[in-house]
């Protein structure tokens, strides 16, 4: 009886887990519409972005002063790691400024790369490591052999349709899936759209 109990406990906890991977990997691929709309509205997007920081920012320093701010406040505890418990959940600022620099500092084409390269590479990296991922990497802190091919064909992928240049899609789904590896924590989303989109820009000729 008593291991029956245990092991709904357990599926309780995996299904928690799985959810909350979901969703928090579901606002990470969004964020590959962010070209899209640089394109049409560069500026508008670029002063939404920095007011979604500032935001942000400011509602989590609140939430750790135990005022809940409605909305913002369920959407990051139901989206932070077990690591974040009761520290400022970091990873979406550095998704937004790693977004924003990539936007600011690189040609759109270049940006573009960067920007899919964290939203397809680094997000569905994580999610297909976390739920269906076996063999683990040495080093990397549980990265796992499957999020790291899925880093590098998701990224391969998306420099081609963006490039139609075999090479530099390899190259760039490689260097990718390198950084992917290293146990960076929240702070890959800053390095993986500048020096992806750097990268891209040197081989393309930008």
């Amino acid at each position: 009886m008593q291991t029956e109990i245990n092991r709904g406990i357990l599926a309780r906890q995996r299904l928690n887990y799985i959810f909350k991977e979901l969703f928090r990997k579901s606002i990470h691929i969004c964020s590959s519409f962010v070209p899209l709309f640089l394109k049409f509205a560069y500026w508008p997007v670029i002063a939404g972005l920095v007011f979604l920081l500032i935001f942000y920012s400011v509602c989590e320093l609140l939430r750790l002063k135990g005022k809940n701010i409605p909305l913002i406040s369920k959407v990051t505890e139901i989206a932070a790691r077990k690591r974040d418990e009761n520290k400022f959940v970091l990873g979406p600022v550095t998704l937004v400024l790693g977004i924003l620099l990539a936007a600011l500092f690189l040609p759109y084409e270049c940006a573009r790369v960067g920007i899919f390269a964290l939203s397809f590479g680094d997000g569905l990296a994580s999610l297909v490591g976390k739920l269906i991922g076996k063999v683990t990497i040495p080093g990397a802190h549980g990265k796992t052999v499957a999020g790291s091919l899925t880093c590098f064909t998701a990224v391969f992928i998306a420099t081609f349709c963006c490039s139609g240049n075999c090479f530099i899609s390899l190259v760039i789904g490689l260097c990718a899936m390198f950084i992917e590896v290293l146990p960076l924590a929240d702070f890959d989303n800053l390095l993986i759209p500048i020096s992806i989109g750097f990268l891209f820009k040197l081989l393309s000729g930008f």
